[in-house]
């Protein structure tokens, strides 16, 4: 690959000297749509089958020459579209970019709360959340936002219901109690027309009992016994992980598990796990902080993304997975830092910012001793020799 000179990516709060680079973006979509799509109205007319995503990115096989894609998966738990159109702004972030995202959409979010009752968490009241409801403007414009999401190539995965941490949360649930809520969540995602009274929107454009092969759990929590529920699903990965590396994702319970990964924390010696909440509790410990540190925090916030970016960028070309809320701690500035970022990186060759879905189908369609020759290496490892002569040697790592 040749060099050119590159951006300087990261400001004085990481102050790395990292030479040049050159990259490419290889992602296509499926363009616009030829014709009009068959449109299957499924129960209530909250959902409807129009056959396969648009706006998908080709599938296609490494190269053994060159080395893999630095892929990027930018996501967002909860996804609900507030008065302050986060939703919306970060589409049009990924527009920009050339990007695809997973929204982990919390079910209840489609639910009013005056219809409560219809939620039954395990071990928990019935109605109970705590992350509460949303109004009913917000829960017109999630609406809406999902279908244009969607039908824009972004996934629509899970992040469940009622987000019960502690000693008392998802953590003491069965996977029997999992699979209660997952098939809730999609009943509320299904019957949202009949539950809100709505008749000025669309039927969502997807089937979600199909389109749900994935999901987050609430403070990462409850993972090992999610696990064999989502097997049973068949669910094709699951991104509830926390603190793992930059390295490849392997497969555990049959599921590609993407976690949540350790960062260098700009201008620390210490590491972060790769999402907003974590990067704020180091920084603040509250969701409002000092004002006066805003503009430094949201520095170290983007370039410990950009750190982490350019560490698996130099070496192992791990996919880089950054977790994120559509909320406004701390002014805002974590909205700011990952806008920042995806700027940043868009565009740059080499660099595929996908959703975990996209993922999956690019891991599933490589050779799998080509994975596991991505997955031996460690992080911030190199490829021995260079991608070429390691990928195509059979010689073992030094």
């Amino acid at each position: 690959m040749g060099k050119i000179s590159r951006r300087t990516f990261l400001s004085a709060t990481a102050l790395t000297a990292l030479g040049t680079v050159g990259c490419s973006t290889t992602q296509a979509g499926t363009g616009p749509e030829a014709a009009p799509r068959r449109v299957r109205v499924i129960g209530d007319g909250s959902t409807s089958d129009t056959g396969p995503q648009p706006n998908q990115p080709t599938v296609d096989q490494l190269d053994r020459r060159s080395g893999p894609p630095q892929f990027v998966v930018v996501s967002w738990d909860g996804a609900g579209e507030l008065s302050d159109r986060l939703f919306s702004r970060f589409r049009e972030v990924a527009r920009r970019n050339n990007a695809h995202m997973t929204f982990f959409l919390s079910g209840i979010y489609l639910l009013p709360e005056h219809r409560k009752h219809l939620y039954h968490p395990p071990k928990h009241p019935v109605g109970a959340s705590d992350i509460g409801y949303l109004s009913e403007e917000s829960i017109h414009r999630t609406i809406r936002q999902l279908d244009l999401a969607w039908r824009e190539g972004h996934e629509i995965g899970t992040h469940f219901n009622g987000h019960f941490c502690g000693p008392n949360g998802v953590s003491t649930w069965s996977p029997a109690d999992w699979e209660s809520e997952i098939q809730q969540a999609i009943k509320f995602v299904m019957t949202w027309k009949t539950n809100t009274g709505f008749t000025d929107l669309p039927p969502l454009p997807f089937d979600y009992r199909k389109e749900l092969v994935g999901g987050r759990t609430p403070c990462l929590q409850g993972r090992d016994q999610l696990l064999p529920t989502a097997a049973k699903l068949g669910w094709r990965y699951d991104a509830s992980s926390p603190g793992w590396l930059q390295v490849w994702p392997v497969r555990r319970h049959g599921l590609w598990d993407f976690p949540l990964q350790s960062l260098p924390m700009a201008g620390e010696d210490f590491e972060v796990l790769s999402m907003d909440y974590n990067i704020m509790v180091n920084q603040s410990k509250t969701p409002q902080g000092d004002r006066s540190k805003y503009g430094r925090w949201r520095a170290q916030a983007r370039d410990t993304y950009l750190k982490g970016f350019e560490r698996a960028y130099f070496s192992n070309r791990a996919p880089l997975f950054i977790g994120n809320h559509f909320q406004r701690w701390n002014g805002g500035i974590y909205m700011d830092a990952v806008e920042q970022f995806m700027d940043e990186i868009g565009g740059e060759p080499d660099v595929r910012m996908v959703s975990f879905r996209q993922l999956a189908d690019w891991l599933d369609a490589q050779d799998p001793g080509v994975l596991t020759k991505l997955a031996r290496l460690n992080v911030g490892q190199a490829p021995p020799g260079g991608w070429e002569e390691y990928l195509n040697s059979d010689a073992p790592l030094p």
